[in-house]
């Protein structure tokens, strides 16, 4: 896909939402109901393409540093009119059409979460930490992502505040309103459950989740002593504790029982003695893998044996650091720790805006052609020089063939099989204030 087929597609996207004011401002009947310079579109546009600059930085970028330049204190009063639901909107739907335009292979997605630090306040307690042995109190949101690992961009995210996070529930909200008919999601040991498996069991999807070996799902069962192993499991879940279903319980492969306070979203909470028992039958298979010489890994799946090895299993699960890296970029390449705000509608915007940006840079940046040469290593664009140029490409300061041009230009060596991870000091927020003290 071309570059400005990809900015087009973005542009419309923009475009339809300012369209319909009434449905993501805070007043319909009177927000951008004149002609202003900010116009919504213009707010959408600009909000959505900027960078870690001062706020009266990026209106001078914004506005080609004319004299009819608006000031910050106009444009914070114009962002404060809309709701965070008009970003989130537009990259639900620009990454919806960039998932439909690619490839019509099986999407493999990624889940996970990352914190982000936003500035500190108090009185919103359901995002505040407070802090222990003299250290500061601080704000936190937590970003549950779906990332889809063959085309590099975010497909879906649910944000949390950090009182009110709760992984698996997201996990299951992701899955559960996704529109896409088949995919494969894998994720990390947090997200192991056996309320999440039945959600992708239902959806029809399937699932690759790396497991606890002393607890969690692994503990009662009934498997192989040696080290390596792939065994089927048709387990059988109840709440219910008569004397019969007791008896079951001793064939410890294919029934378990699970506690009221265990949430599963498939069984009603309590059972009365007359009714039948009800089950549900959730069917997987775990399997332990060596990573290394004195290190294994266990996961469950539903996946086919006969199409998916132990060895194709450990690739895919492998494939997963995709997500780990995308964080980073996402983080520090295109600004998602820097804010142009305090309030916490205003930084949902831009949480967003920067994903949106993520996934428009991703998406050009992964079509441009890398000429294959006799090289030691492989080479891949390098994404924070791509990122750059995208956002240029993006304000309309360069054209499409000045860009591909630069990003192929601009590479870096891929080294499989690195052991050793990057020493990358970690940073909070930094905020940007349109008034100097």
């Amino acid at each position: 896909m071309k570059p400005k087929h990809i900015k087009k597609l973005l542009m419309s996207e923009i475009k339809n939402v300012a369209s319909k004011p009434h449905n993501y401002c805070s007043n319909p009947n009177t927000d951008f109901t004149r002609n202003r310079k900010l116009s919504m579109e213009k707010m959408l546009q600009g909000i959505i393409g900027m960078e870690s600059k001062s706020l009266t930085n990026e209106l001078l970028d914004l506005f080609h540093a004319s004299a009819e330049t608006p000031t910050a204190s106009a444009f914070i009063q114009q962002r404060n009119k809309i709701k965070p639901k008009a970003f989130e909107s537009i990259f639900k739907n620009f990454s919806k059409n960039l998932m439909n335009l690619c490839n019509k292979d099986m999407p493999i997605f990624a889940v996970d979460g990352s914190d982000i630090q936003i500035p500190t306040n108090p009185s919103d307690t359901a995002s505040y930490i407070a802090g222990t042995n003299g250290h500061k109190g601080y704000n936190l949101l937590h970003i549950n992502a779906l990332y889809d690992l063959n085309k590099h961009i975010y497909s879906d995210v649910i944000i949390q505040k950090a009182r009110e996070r709760n992984e698996h529930k997201a996990f299951q909200e992701l899955v559960d309103y996704s529109d896409i008919e088949k995919a494969l999601v894998i994720a990390d040991r947090g997200y192991e459950s056996f309320n999440s498996m039945a959600h992708i069991q239902e959806k029809g999807w399937f699932f690759l989740i790396r497991v606890k070996d002393s607890n969690g799902i692994k503990q009662g069962l009934e498997l192989p002593e040696t080290e390596c192993f792939d065994v089927d499991i048709s387990l059988k879940l109840t709440r219910k504790k008569t004397n019969e279903v007791k008896e079951l319980f001793k064939d410890k492969n294919h029934y378990r029982m699970l506690s009221s306070t265990q949430p599963f979203d498939y069984l009603p909470l309590k059972n009365k003695k007359a009714e039948p028992t009800k089950f549900y039958e959730l069917n997987f298979r775990i399997v332990r893998f060596r990573i290394s010489e004195d290190t294994y890994e266990t996961v469950v799946t539903n996946l086919d044996k006969d199409m998916y090895s132990p060895a194709e299993l450990k690739k895919l699960y492998a494939s997963r650091w995709g997500i780990e890296t995308s964080f980073r970029d996402l983080k520090y390449t295109i600004g998602l720790l820097n804010f142009h705000t305090k309030k916490v509608m205003c930084i949902l915007q831009e949480i967003y805006a920067h994903m949106i940006m993520y996934n428009f840079a991703e998406m050009i940046t992964s079509h441009v052609v890398i000429e294959k040469k006799q090289r030691k290593h492989t080479y891949k664009a390098n994404f924070s020089v791509a990122a750059h140029i995208c956002r240029l490409f993006y304000r309309g300061r360069t054209t499409s063939p000045d860009l591909e041009a630069i990003i192929a230009k601009n590479l870096i060596p891929i080294r499989p099989d690195r052991h050793r991870e990057r020493n990358v000091k970690a940073k909070i927020f930094q905020g940007f204030l349109y008034r100097v003290a």
